[in-house]
């Protein structure tokens, strides 16, 4: 009777604090949120550029977003995405060899990368500060990335040979909608001018191959979005994006100052079956040609292009697609035969003795289908031709089909 009155006593002091710590760990749950979205794709090659060029599969991207919400008003928002498969190393002991071995290996070729990672502010119904490293919503692909948000397999190349798709740099943003009117404003860290290139003019120079971000040189960008038909994503905007890069290079070895400053107008149009989008990008290097002979010099290791950059890169796409089972009674699932016409140059104008590469100059017609079995599930395949320089006949054509999902 003693062990058993123990017993009963020792369970009714513990009871209590296991309901609280219960009860605490639901409250924890409730503030744990997990979003994402994956895309894997198959390309099939025929290009004059690269003849020998291989088909492929791609596990494009698995992108996770985790959050916590402190309260009502604030909240921690994460972005982690692996790339290609992700990457890994892993060591192994091989018995077989004479005193035995350890073996390193690595596992796969991709990458982990923590996109974004901020702390966002509430402070009104219509304002909020986010703190961290944050998206700069630039173009058209910054708000629509998730793969039923855009048609081809993959994000438009004319936005990604001229600026880095998607963009996260480390700084404040602000944020404000009012009525059908949405404002950014975001100041942080620039770009690396060694990253820049022939082929793709700035995309490179977000800064991702060291430990630390260099933050010599700050920018400001800017976004004002007019949604016009309510309770769509319709929307007409405008961006801007100013910055010094000269100072972020890992040596100072620029001497001279290397403003980029790049403006787009973008476009879009949801409208019962028709979806319809539009994007202007344009933007200017100073000092491209002091910036070209320094990257001429720089070295092996640093796994960048060293060709020469344009002082100016144009962009522009128009795009539309129509749900083609739009009446079949069937609201969940969807169809939509869409086209695209784009150009891009990312060697638009060049100062001084920087030479001008034709082939950089592309135009690419892109058609297909896109089918949402389900709101979040989507299967897509494309045809795309794209030619290489106005007077040349160097011509890439790109069957791919992929599949691509959210949660």
């Amino acid at each position: 009777m003693p062990l058993l009155y123990s017993a009963i006593t020792v369970l009714a002091i513990a009871t209590p604090a296991i309901a609280q710590s219960s009860d605490s760990l639901t409250a924890v749950r409730t503030r744990i949120g997990i979003s994402g979205y994956g895309t894997i794709n198959y390309f099939h090659y025929e290009w004059d550029t690269d003849p020998s060029r291989r088909n492929a599969i791609d596990t494009e991207r698995l992108v996770l977003y985790p959050t916590y919400r402190f309260n009502d008003k604030t909240f921690v928002k994460a972005e982690i995405e692996f790339e290609h498969g992700g990457t890994g190393v892993t060591k192994e002991f091989d018995r077989f060899e004479e005193f035995g071995e350890f073996e390193t290996e690595v596992e796969a070729g991709g990458e982990v990368l923590l996109e974004q990672l901020h702390v966002d502010f509430t402070l009104s119904r219509r304002l909020g500060i986010r703190v961290g490293r944050v998206k700069l919503p630039f173009g058209i692909a910054s708000y629509a990335d998730e793969p039923a948000e855009y048609y081809t397999t993959v994000r438009s190349p004319a936005e990604r040979a001229i600026i880095p798709v998607n963009w996260y740099e480390v700084g404040i943003q602000a944020y404000a909608r009012l009525s059908s009117i949405e404002a950014m404003v975001s100041v942080v860290n620039g770009l690396d001018a060694t990253g820049f290139s022939s082929a793709s003019w700035v995309a490179r120079g977000n800064q991702k191959r060291f430990e630390t971000v260099n933050a010599e040189n700050f920018a400001v960008a800017a976004r004002l979005d007019w949604f016009y038909l309510q309770n769509t994503d319709s929307r007409f905007g405008i961006s801007f994006y100013v910055g010094d890069s000269a100072d972020n290079r890992p040596k100072p070895d620029l001497k001279t100052g290397a403003v980029v400053a790049i403006a787009d107008a973008h476009w879009a149009l949801h409208r019962g079956p028709l979806h319809a989008r539009a994007l202007v990008l344009y933007g200017h290097l100073g000092n491209a040609e002091a910036v070209t002979k320094a990257n001429r010099s720089l070295s092996n290791n640093l796994n960048v292009k060293r060709t020469p950059v344009a002082s100016s890169a144009l962009a522009y796409y128009v795009e539309a697609g129509y749900d083609v089972l739009r009446f079949s009674g069937d609201g969940e699932r969807r169809l939509f035969a869409f086209g695209r016409f784009e150009c891009y140059d990312s060697m638009h104008r060049t100062t001084g003795g920087v030479f001008d590469n034709p082939r950089w100059e592309r135009t690419a017609y892109t058609a297909g289908l896109n089918w949402h079995v389900l709101e979040h599930v989507v299967f897509k395949a494309t045809y795309a031709h794209r030619k290489l320089g106005v007077k040349t006949s160097n011509v890439e054509n790109t069957f791919s089909t992929g599949l691509g999902f959210a949660f």
